[in-house]
Order: structure tokens, then C-alpha cells, then sequence
């Protein structure tokens, strides 16, 4: 396949924001990545929850991630669960460089180039006028702030 992986288009199924995601989306909509940090024992917690899973503190606050990290695995997609996708399309788990998960999908490169603990950086694609995506892109190497263990 030579074709670069692109954003989808048009009407997304997708979940109103509720009280506990609100900020993370409307973060998305300003162009920023964000998570939770404990206070208290300073665990990320994302996605969003109420109560620190490794203390139960209540004391949460956002930050904002630096957007870059590597692909820790990802499938490719051929046969949507629903026609609203277009094919193919990349899911994605991402390690964050601040140090969380967080499922995304891949665009900006072609099916054939995407490898283990490949370089990527955040970019937003609206979708809709109430939905902003995460998407993640190859990074460019003179983007990369930190060398990976063994290299």
C-alpha cells in the first residue's frame, strides 16, 4: 500500500463529553494534549478519573503533555465496525514520553513504514464542529528531545 494514512471525514459515533472528559476535549479543540497528575503521590491517571487509582487522592490536576512519544502497537484496519469509517485506518497504542498510554490512530504514513517504537508527535484533525481528534504522526528526528535505552 502506498497511500498515506489519512484523518477520517465527516460524522464520527462519539460520546458527548461528559463532566469528567470535558477538559481533555476541549483541550483537543486548543490544540493541547492534556492528562491528569495525582497531587498527592504525582501517578498520571489517563484516561481521566474521579480518585487516584494508586492512592484514592481526589487531588487532580491537568497538564499538558508534550504531545511526542513512540508506538507501542497498533493494528491495521480493512473491514470497519461500522460504514461511517473510511478504510484503512491505523488504531494505535502510543507510549507518551511523560509516561502514559493512550489509544489513538496513526495518520501521515504509508501502512508499510509503520514499525515498532517508531517517533510520533500529536496533531489535531476537526472532525466535526464539536469534535477535535488526536491523531499521531511520524515525529521528525530533529524533533525528538530524548534518546530510547539501547540506542
Amino acid at each position: 500500500m502506498s497511500e498515506l494514512l489519512e484523518p477520517q471525514v465527516g460524522y464520527l459515533p462519539h460520546a458527548t463529553p461528559g463532566r469528567l472528559t470535558r477538559t481533555f476535549w476541549d483541550a483537543c479543540a486548543d490544540g493541547r494534549l492534556t492528562f491528569q497528575r495525582c497531587d498527592a503521590c504525582r501517578m498520571i491517571a489517563f484516561p481521566p478519573v474521579e480518585v487516584c487509582r494508586a492512592c484514592l487522592s481526589t487531588e487532580l490536576r491537568w497538564e499538558n503533555s508534550s504531545g511526542r512519544g513512540r508506538l507501542y502497537s497498533w493494528t491495521v484496519v480493512h473491514r470497519p465496525v461500522t460504514p461511517d469509517f473510511v478504510t484503512p485506518y491505523v488504531p494505535a497504542i502510543i507510549d507518551l514520553d511523560e509516561g502514559y498510554q493512550m489509544m489513538s490512530n496513526l495518520i501521515g504514513i504509508r501502512v508499510d513504514q509503520i514499525s515498532v517504537d517508531l517517533p510520533v508527535q500529536v496533531t489535531f484533525e476537526r472532525l466535526l464542529d464539536d469534535l477535535v481528534l488526536p491523531y499521531f504522526v511520524p515525529a521528525r528526528a530533529s524533533d525528538l528531545t530524548y534518546p530510547r535505552e539501547g540506542t
